[in-house]
């Protein structure tokens, strides 16, 4: 791994990221709808085994995928794959699902893509390696910085479709910022890291593949992180990788910090849940 540099591999990660979103493109197309049911589709599988494949062409390390599951050997890096998150609103023809790929080094969350193929926006790619000096948008540099962040008017915390319904309750929650319910916690992730947001909340078990390329991008604009304890998330043993965390909140301290100590589990408990 000398000289490897990490910002001469976000290019092809992006490009291979483009390639698999157009697989989704094509099955939202398909005139029968995408196939599937749940929260699971068959392009899913469909898409992890080409990013495993060509992952390890990038570079040829450990890899934990959603769908094809761990190769943990003790090697320094690690890809970490969710090749579909938001499967279930991609079903229901809701746009926002996304492919997120990224790469640990040490533990530690280096490289990230998250690519949206279908939004409302049109497409839309969010990526950072260590080595690149700003977060990139559709390839242009974003300057952001959530180091002062904090809730307030005119601010969004990123929440799930299914915020909507409850909305009053979420709206709420989320005050003085305003809630904004999406698919995919990796995309919010990302979302938050571009600027759009202070936060983004998940009350729904997340595991390391649906966090660690969000987390990187979260990386590169001071943001972080936490369980539902408050504590940092972090990827420094296997078993981080088999267990859930039972909810998580994203983006800048302050905001994350204030959103935990609020009454989120009312509505887990519920079943009305962001």
């Amino acid at each position: 791994m000398t000289g490897l540099r990490l910002s001469d591999l976000l290019e092809p990660v992006m490009q291979l990221a483009y390639e698999a979103g157009r697989l989704i493109e094509s099955e939202l197309n398909r005139p029968d709808g995408p196939r599937g049911s749940g929260f699971k589709a068959d392009v899913d599988v469909e898409i992890e085994v080409l990013l495993r494949q060509r992952l390890k062409h990038i570079l040829n390390c450990d890899f934990v995928g959603e769908e094809t599951g761990c190769e943990l050997s003790g090697h320094p890096f690690s890809w970490v794959v969710d090749p579909h998150d938001g499967t279930g609103d991609f079903l229901n023809r809701r746009p926002g699902s996304a492919i997120s790929i990224g790469l640990l080094h040490n533990a530690t969350p280096v490289l990230g893509v998250v690519y949206a193929p279908v939004t409302p926006r049109g497409p839309d790619c969010i990526a950072w390696a260590e080595g690149v000096p700003a977060l990139l948008r559709n390839s242009r540099p974003v300057r952001n910085d959530l180091q002062s962040a904090i809730l307030a008017p005119g601010t969004a915390v990123m929440v799930s479709y299914g915020a909507t319904q409850k909305a009053k309750p979420n709206a709420l929650l989320c005050l003085p910022a305003i809630f904004h319910p999406m698919p995919s916690i990796a995309y919010r992730l990302a979302r938050v890291a571009a600027g759009d947001g202070v936060a983004a909340v998940s009350l729904y078990s997340v595991s390391p593949h649906d966090l660690v390329a969000g987390h990187a991008l979260l990386r590169a604009v001071n943001g972080d992180i936490w369980n539902e304890k408050g504590e940092p998330v972090r990827y420094a043993t296997p078993q981080a990788f088999t267990r859930s965390l039972s909810f998580c909140f994203g983006g800048a301290q302050a905001a994350c910090s204030e959103l935990l100590g609020r009454p989120w589990r009312s509505l887990k408990d519920s079943g009305d849940v962001p």
